[in-house]
């Protein structure tokens, strides 16, 4: 008999007793699951609205209520009774007396269970030790809990149950409701901040026929009334940037991405983004919007400019620090060995040696841009902590960026590194359709070498480029990441509400061990 079975053996018996609870409850003439209940108030409107009211206050106003929740802890004392239940946001006491609310009623009381659904009508008070309350004359019965709930002192403590029974988790952890309360409000403060910028907010393809706009491994469809083949989003990009030669100059988009890749702490197959475009720009107007937009949204949702994360803090204050790629790996590079000059991080051989000296993991046949890349991520990205914008991107690693002016060999680009991890990704965009097909081919060209993360060539984007599109500047920011760092939150599983996860194992009590390590992911 394995360890688990005495455990299982009592929840099934509290499940048995339940369901003769619920039994005997209907028969008392109660609605096993109502269909509605008229509340006044929930708990948490009356913990704000009456908390700083004095005993005295609250017996003069005499205020009568009607209020939901679900039980939380349950206190016979004697012909007097106490319950503590709660709206998810909030816990209020229901105070009851037998005497006060008959026989038929007591009993029904007697009968409930920990996880119930009820409502309470009464008034509010302050007991004897000055707890505010509901003094109940009456109980409804909304909804009976047969599973019993989370351990109310110890809460649900495995990531696993947590992560697939998500309802189970904000039923005892108290937190991870304010984690998704505070990303609601993020993602609402995004659209406030475009539209009120004169943006419009605007729907792209989720199944497209090409895999395109970004560097990714897809998951693929069928539509059978089409007959085609579909291809989950993995960025809407191009799309976006067809509106902006259509004549609408600003667009964004709060999206769902779907990429077929590991996961980590910091990948989840999917994910959201908000992508934006704007015309007439290029990439250093979105390093100014993006330091505003981010600063913006920490002091309204954090109240500080200076946010706690795994052990160290992060300040946003401005202005953020700024390197190129090249003055970043010559920084951070080891003190052991000899420092490359930025000649070396551009030349062919210079950086395959160097990339073996530091023991970077990367293809032997890997051009020079995704050499200097590989020793960006391997050497610089640990160091990251506070708001980096890293700028000179090879042109290699940039299929869908300018070129510098200056120098070609390189793109108007820059990705955001915030507590290590890339925040965010902007270019100014390569609107010329003769230099796009070119780079869409070398794209082809390293697919059929064996990159199957390589772009597709994409002949009506083209298309769309020769009716002639816009200077513009577009940027994709992740908005899972920025949620973890604003909430203090590991791993990307914690604030999504429903991650993707293996399939379910027999054991859940056994930790995954998988749910905290780092699986191989490219961005």
């Amino acid at each position: 008999m394995s360890e688990q079975d005495p455990k299982d053996h009592q929840d099934h018996e509290q499940t048995l007793q339940r369901k003769k609870n619920l039994q005997e409850i209907i028969g008392l003439g109660f609605s096993a699951y109502t269909h509605r209940y008229q509340k006044t108030h929930t708990i948490a409107e009356i913990v704000e609205l009456y908390s700083s009211k004095t005993k005295e206050e609250l017996e003069q106003a005499h205020i009568e209520v009607q209020v939901p929740g679900r039980i939380r802890a349950i206190r016979k004392m004697g012909k007097a009774a106490f319950i503590t239940y709660s709206d998810g946001q909030e816990t209020l006491q229901i105070y009851l007396r037998s005497n006060e609310v008959g026989e038929r009623l007591w009993r029904f009381f007697e009968l409930l269970d920990l996880g119930d659904l009820i409502g309470a009508s009464g008034f509010i008070f302050r007991t004897k030790t000055n707890e505010l309350s509901i003094h109940a004359k009456d109980l409804d019965f909304l909804a009976k809990a047969l599973t019993p709930p989370p351990d109310k002192h110890a809460g649900l403590q495995n990531k696993e149950i947590r992560y697939r029974q998500r309802y189970a988790d904000l039923i005892a952890n108290r937190d991870v409701r304010e984690v998704f309360v505070k990303r609601s409000q993020i993602i609402r403060e995004v659209r406030q901040y475009f539209d009120s910028h004169g943006y419009v907010e605007v729907e792209t393809p989720m199944l497209s026929p090409l895999a395109t706009g970004a560097a990714a491994r897809p998951f693929v469809t069928h539509h059978n009334a089409l007959d085609i083949t579909l291809y989950a989003r993995i960025a809407p990009e191009l799309y976006l940037k067809r509106l902006t030669v259509g004549g609408l100059d600003r667009v964004y988009e709060i999206n769902r991405n779907f990429r077929n890749e590991g996961l980590s702490i910091k990948h989840n197959p999917e994910f959201t983004m908000l992508e934006f475009y704007q015309a007439y720009s290029d990439y250093k107007d979105l390093i100014e919007l993006t330091e505003e937009l981010i600063t913006t949204l920490v002091e309204k949702v954090c109240g500080t400019l200076e946010v706690e994360y795994e052990e160290s803090k992060i300040n946003f204050a401005r202005p953020w620090t700024r390197l190129t790629m090249r003055e970043a790996v010559i920084k951070y590079w080891p003190e052991t060995l000899t420092l490359p000059t930025k000649e070396d991080l551009t030349d062919l051989a210079s950086l395959q040696e160097l990339v073996k000296k530091v023991g970077a993991q990367i293809s032997p046949k890997a051009n020079a841009g995704k050499l200097l890349g590989a020793l960006f991520e391997h050497l610089v990205e640990p160091h990251l902590n506070n708001p980096t914008f890293i700028t000179e991107f090879p042109t290699e690693l940039s299929p869908l960026s300018k070129q510098s002016a200056d120098d070609p060999r390189f793109v108007d680009r820059f990705e955001l590194f915030v507590a290590k991890m890339e925040l965010a990704n902007a270019f100014s965009e390569l609107n010329d359709p003769i230099e796009q097909r070119h780079r869409f081919e070398e794209q082809v060209q390293e697919r059929e070498h064996g990159d199957d993360e390589a772009m597709v060539l994409d002949e009506d984007y083209i298309r769309a480029l020769s009716y002639g599109m816009p200077p513009t500047a577009g940027e994709g920011l992740g908005i899972d990441r920025l949620v973890m760092i604003l909430t203090g939150q590991r791993s990307i599983r914690d604030v999504i509400l429903f991650p993707h996860m293996r399939p379910e194992r027999k054991n859940l009590e056994e930790p995954d061990e998988t749910l905290e390590t780092q699986e191989s992911s490219p961005k």
